[in-house]
């Protein structure tokens, strides 16, 4: 691996040819960036309505200068015809490079080229067979001209003016179209793992049809951020990292202490809403393993008694991260000189919180408590380092940076911690019973050898109750609800069709062995158009 702590500053640094993707607001507008990225090309979001004249600029400077390569336009949750959709320039099509419209791009492109894009009489959601011809998009996909794809949209275009049809499905006449000066459209999103051959497409897109170089890697990535935040915080600035020891703040942390050392210093938090040993597990692994400056907030307490009465989802997330940022701004003020606030924010917080630009067009899912109760004022600089990057793509920099096994491995955990596993209000008891039969399901996974081979798995438990039967005697306990996903960036998801002996024995151990619990169940709902975590 190479020496991270060994960077020179005055290295020039090189300026990639790109591709850009214009947001319009889809929920999968920068998965649409890392999925270039990962095929090696780098790839910058950028809003929908850049001037004309910027893009014009980009494109007419010479390779290895930043040359703009190509232009993928996104998807988004407004229809061509609604009130205030966001459209671009028309003269995004007249630059002479290739652009490729995705789903409402595609509509877009289909309208400004003077197609008919009307309300659709069935509309699509999920995987669907997509019939093809031959193209240089589609070049070596399949023998017999069909995959599957994964579609979200209800309004479908009707007729093309300028254009020819190079894929279709059962209830979409143009699935996909090719125009002159190698304009496409598809009308499925080739960036979902869901969709068969999806990087191919891509990889035809950039390779055959932009003609891009590969020029992006995890190690490129972590040079270039460490250098930033080299340059942000100066020479003598300090730095306070919120660490959660999940993988997304431990990998900024780790970031930040390449690149100024013993400046840092990492604030860990017991919220009372951490999982079972977690707490102890993260003062060994920093203190010892990593060496880091660590101080520990014991506030318990203080989140429990915040939470006491608050049941709305929303409100609680926003509970927690206004007592976050109070403690991070109360430790700061009594370490002193401190400039800026790390945190580990990524990608899917933002697009969710709908947070990916201060004008987003995206619709909000559900605030992040990092990311909406941030204030206007925080009194710190804020450094998030893998805020553009995908669960996935963290885990790649982690490992590049030589990251504890024991959290590198580990599942997700959100935030708001198991206040997003308890619905309604946080109780000590509901608390007690998540923690413990969250517990016992990763326990199961690990003996059946299941736990690396899915997502996330954890237990939720809300206000329903259930009669059950304990020795002979009429008991009303708590219904625990089991959820374990496979995904691959969080952004989609599906729930894990588990052996029915592993499901038994998780559910036999919780209700031996978790009091208060006399049924448990299995969600078997996918995102969309479920959440991955239910609050």
């Amino acid at each position: 691996m190479p020496n991270l702590n060994i960077i020179d500053e005055r290295e020039e640094e090189k300026e990639r040819d790109k591709v850009v993707v214009l947001d319009f607001g889809g929920q999968y507008s920068h998965l649409i960036v890392r999925r270039c990225r990962d095929l090696g090309v780098y790839t910058e979001l950028i809003p929908y309505d850049i001037p004309i004249e910027e893009l014009k600029r980009g494109i007419e400077v010479e390779e290895g200068k930043g040359k703009i390569k190509g232009i993928i336009l996104s998807g988004s949750p407004f229809g061509i015809h609604d009130p205030g959709s966001p459209k671009c320039s028309y003269e995004i099509l007249d630059l002479g490079i290739p652009v490729l419209g995705i789903c409402y791009g595609a509509q877009l492109i289909a309208y400004i080229l003077g197609g008919v894009v009307g309300e659709g009489r069935k509309a699509e959601f999920g995987r669907t067979e997509l019939f093809f011809k031959d193209s240089e998009l589609f070049d070596g996909l399949s023998e017999n001209g069909r995959i599957n794809v994964w579609m979200s949209h209800g309004d479908v275009i009707e007729r093309l003016a300028i254009a020819d049809i190079i894929g279709y499905t059962r209830n979409t006449p143009v699935a996909a179209f090719r125009s002159k000066d190698r304009i496409y459209g598809v009308q499925f999103h080739p960036e979902v793992h869901h969709t068969e051959k999806g990087d191919n497409i891509l990889w035809n897109f950039l390779y055959n049809i932009c003609g891009c170089d590969k020029n992006w890697t995890i190690e490129s990535f972590v040079r270039d951020k460490i250098r930033e935040i080299k340059r942000e915080v100066g020479s003598d600035g300090r730095v306070m990292c919120g660490l959660s020891g999940g993988i997304d703040s431990s990998t900024t942390a780790l970031l930040v202490n390449k690149a100024i050392g013993d400046r840092l210093t990492c604030i860990f938090v017991d919220n009372g809403l951490l999982r079972k040993g977690e707490k102890e597990a993260v003062l060994s692994t920093f203190r010892k393993n990593f060496k880091m400056k660590l101080v520990f907030v014991d506030a318990e307490e203080r989140f429990l008694n915040g939470l006491r009465g608050v049941k709305d989802a929303e409100a609680k997330r926003m509970v927690i991260g206004g007592l976050f940022i109070n403690i991070f701004e109360e430790v700061a003020s009594k370490l002193g000189n401190v400039d800026f606030l790390a945190q580990g924010t990524i990608y899917p917080d933002r697009i969710e919180s709908a947070k990916a630009r201060s004008d987003s067009v995206a619709s909000r899912i559900k605030s992040h408590h990092n990311v909406g109760a941030l204030p206007e004022k925080l009194g710190l600089k804020l450094i998030e380092p893998i805020k553009d990057l995908y669960k996935d793509e963290v885990r790649k920099v982690a490992k590049e940076l030589g990251m504890s096994p024991q959290i590198l491995n580990q599942h997700p955990f959100p935030g708001p911690g198991l206040a997003a596993r308890v619905i309604g209000e946080v109780t000590e008891d509901k608390l007690r019973i998540c923690r413990e039969a969250s517990w016992i399901v990763e326990e199961e996974l690990k003996r059946s050898r299941w736990y690396d081979r899915v997502w996330q798995a954890f237990a939720i438990v809300g206000d329903d109750v259930a009669t059950g039967v304990l020795g002979d005697a009429r008991s009303l306990g708590r219904i625990v609800t089991i959820r374990v996903v496979e995904s691959k960036e969080a952004m989609t998801a599906d729930f894990v069709k588990l052996p029915y002996d592993v499901l038994e024995s998780m559910s036999k151990r919780i209700t031996n062995e978790v009091k208060g619990v006399t049924w448990v169940t299995y969600a078997i709902s996918s995102k969309p158009p479920s959440t991955i975590e239910p609050c």
